[in-house]
């Protein structure tokens, strides 16, 4: 039998990047890393965990910006943990806002870590969904994954030790 993946699932806005002063991040100006993310991912990384993001981008929906905006702004995130030697696997968002339509794809809902889960063929006992929503948190026990729960826009690696996680960092 092949041997799975684990990886680490991240929320995008509040947990990678600082979204306080701004309710939707679309814009490559506006993208302000949160500290701790570059220590963090590397730590994860060079562990052997796949990096994946799953984000909620109603703004889509409500047409305050595009599919190619998120495409974008995903391509300079990826570019600015390359530079670091990190390697983010894959990126999954919900276009969809509940405002305006129906679907299942937006967090709550599990359905994009668990197409992820099966095209990465990930091992969800050993994988962690890292979100600063209750809807994450909600997603990633849906799908089986242990969430973490942190505090929007501060220190990643501060975070997930204060949550009692310091472990999947050492």
């Amino acid at each position: 039998m092949p041997k799975k993946n684990k990886a680490i699932f991240l929320d995008r806005d509040g947990v990678i990047n600082n979204n306080s002063n701004t309710y939707y991040t679309f814009k490559k100006e506006d993208f302000i890393l949160n500290d701790g993310v570059i220590k963090s991912l590397k730590i994860f990384y060079d562990k052997g965990f796949i990096l994946i993001i799953i984000s909620n981008q109603g703004g889509i929906s409500k047409k305050a910006f595009s599919i190619t905006d998120v495409e974008n702004l995903q391509t300079h995130i990826n570019e600015i943990f390359e530079k670091e030697n990190i390697k983010i696997t894959d990126s999954y968002f919900c276009p969809h806002h509940s405002d305006i339509e129906k679907c299942i794809c937006r967090k709550p809902d599990s359905l994009l870590l668990e197409k992820a889960v099966a095209r990465y063929k990930i091992d969800i006992e050993k994988s962690f969904f890292i979100g600063d929503s209750e809807r994450d948190i909600m997603a990633g026990e849906k799908a089986g994954i242990k969430s973490i729960k942190i505090n929007a826009n501060k220190n990643l690696f501060d975070e997930i030790v204060k949550a009692g996680y310091s472990y999947i960092l050492e």
